[in-house]
């Protein structure tokens, strides 16, 4: 391959690249918030999740685009673990229309007659409309033509290259040239961060004749494989849930890919004669689009069955002390059928949110570590134990008990309250350490009462307040007073000011998640034996 030709096939690679970000980017502009919504909505079960990965995916021609909105989805919690991997698994078959593209539409079609009017038509609604909708139409428009134009400019390049280049650069044996080519295609998609430009590459290759099938399609499980790399490097920095889709990503590529593999012989005789039943014979680019369509529907239907089995076993990893601290241990959808039951569950799952918020607190006041995550992970508790109780049938109940579920509902939003001043009484704790001797002597007695409620046995949590509340006007005063001395800066004290106020905060909705949780109304009501050591 000379300069010429080699810079020519970089040239129509470059131009594809630039045509898939135009297309992907205006599609999901024109199509604005739908596509989303239907990711998010429409996937209920992981077989809906599958038709919803393949719409979107063959709409905004790539999979890595869905597979990484699937990924923000799970850390906004829009999607459970399921659902997105139904999502996933149905990406793998939406790309496949790219391959399609190529073989029907992109190999020896005229340039002039096809691409140019349609660039022509795109740049003019990009420049004229004024809707930001059509403007991305315009868009998609202009890089479905340049599509084209990079395939046309790779057919050019590879139709000037030595029939016998396969042997010359993949050696000698089957083994080899599939192992070389498996290797090529998954190069080519990491660096380049697109399997369809990958793919676009191994057809025109094939067509061109660089390419034999078997060594195209070892090639094209190469690039199936090397496309999860987005999401691996997407779920770097992300929550564990998206490192966990990322995960299941891996695994069912790789699955795929493994079993694509050891049946190749069985898929190309089941490829020729599907080609030969809808005439395809002689289009070797449609074979190798078939063939991808194929292994990949293969994949989906050895593997949707196992998705719940996968998910569980997902759940199982990347988990850290936040994580099971979030984890709820008592609620449970089934106890729903019986509210006694329930409402011992999620008196047991209060005690638990209780000791969490107050060991958070405890850490915090006395700056022992960060614990902004761990705050985090009992406010997404409280959520969730609101969520089970609003999610209850309240006429189904006995009124004792639809009263007892009213004060845990309270409980819940004082714990969770209380979890969002932490931060301020970390911030306060962090200044009477290391901020100046005046202000440490004034902070100090604050952070010892606060801590005093937070240790008080249940019955005393009130008296305790009762004592706080004193020592907290006397630094806030304080506090004052060295302002108008010029002992303190009026900024800094604004700010000390505000933590201070936050503090008394958290420990006022301590108190009263205290006073909640050891009330006479719940210990009336009877529970069922065992109700709240469910899943325990």
């Amino acid at each position: 391959m000379d300069f010429t030709t080699f810079s020519q096939a970089a040239g129509g690679l470059a131009l594809f690249l630039l045509a898939m970000l135009m297309m992907t980017e205006g599609l999901k502009t024109f199509g604005g918030g739908g596509l989303k919504r239907l990711l998010s909505q429409s996937t209920s079960t992981p077989l809906r999740g599958v038709g919803a990965g393949i719409l979107v995916t063959a709409v905004v021609q790539s999979s890595s685009a869905v597979t990484v909105a699937a990924i923000g989805f799970v850390n906004a919690g829009l999607m459970n673990l399921r659902q997105a991997l139904g999502v996933v698994f149905g990406t793998n078959i939406g790309t496949t229309m790219t391959a399609w593209l190529v073989s029907l539409v992109g190999i020896g079609f005229d340039i002039d007659a096809f691409a140019l009017p349609i660039i022509a038509v795109g740049v003019a609604l990009r420049l004229i409309v004024r809707n930001k909708r059509y403007q991305g139409l315009g868009e998609a428009l202009t890089g479905f033509g340049l599509f084209f134009i990079g395939l046309g400019l790779l057919q050019q390049a590879f139709s000037g290259v030595a029939a016998g280049f396969e042997a010359e650069v993949l050696g000698g044996g089957f083994a080899l040239h599939w192992a070389a080519a498996l290797a090529v295609g998954f190069l080519v998609t990491t660096l380049t961060q697109s399997s369809s430009a990958s793919i676009a590459l191994i057809l025109t290759a094939a067509a061109g004749g660089l390419l034999t099938l078997p060594t195209a399609a070892a090639a094209i499980i190469g690039a199936n494989v090397g496309t999860t790399t987005t999401a691996v490097l997407a779920a770097l920095n992300a929550t564990a849930a998206a490192r966990r889709l990322a995960m299941g990503h891996v695994g069912f590529n790789v699955i795929t890919g493994c079993v694509a593999l050891l049946i190749l012989p069985l898929m190309l005789w089941t490829v020729d004669g599907l080609a030969l039943f809808f005439g395809l014979v002689g289009n070797v680019a449609a074979k190798l689009a078939l063939f991808h369509t194929v292994f990949n529907v293969l994949g989906v239907m050895l593997l949707l069955p196992f998705v719940g089995r996968l998910a569980d076993w997902l759940e199982t990893r990347f988990r850290s002390q936040q994580d099971e601290l979030a984890r709820p241990q008592h609620l449970d959808a089934t106890l729903a059928a019986s509210p006694e039951l329930a409402l011992g569950a999620v008196q047991a799952e209060l005690q638990r949110l209780r000791a969490g918020v107050g060991a958070v607190a405890g850490a915090a006041l006395k700056n022992e570590r960060a614990v902004d995550k761990e705050a985090e992970a009992v406010r997404q508790l409280a959520a969730t134990v609101t969520e089970y109780i609003a999610g209850l049938r309240a006429e189904r109940m006995p009124r004792q008990v639809s009263d007892a579920l009213t004060l845990c509902l309270r409980a819940a939003r004082y714990l969770d309250e209380a979890g969002r001043m932490v931060a301020s009484a970390q911030a306060l704790a962090a200044a009477s350490q290391t901020g100046p001797e005046n202000v440490r002597a004034l902070i100090a007695p604050v952070l010892a009462a606060a801590a005093d409620c937070l240790a008080a046995p249940g019955a005393e949590t009130a008296r305790s307040l009762e004592a706080f509340e004193p020592t907290y006007q006397q630094g806030k005063g304080a506090l004052l007073a060295a302002v108008v001395a010029q002992q303190l800066g009026a900024e800094a004290a604004d700010t000390l000011l505000d933590d201070l106020s936050h503090l008394r905060r958290l420990v006022q909705q301590w108190v009263k998640a205290d006073d909640m949780l050891n009330s006479p109304e719940l210990a009336l009501v009877p529970q069922r034996a065992g109700g709240a050591k469910l899943n325990s």
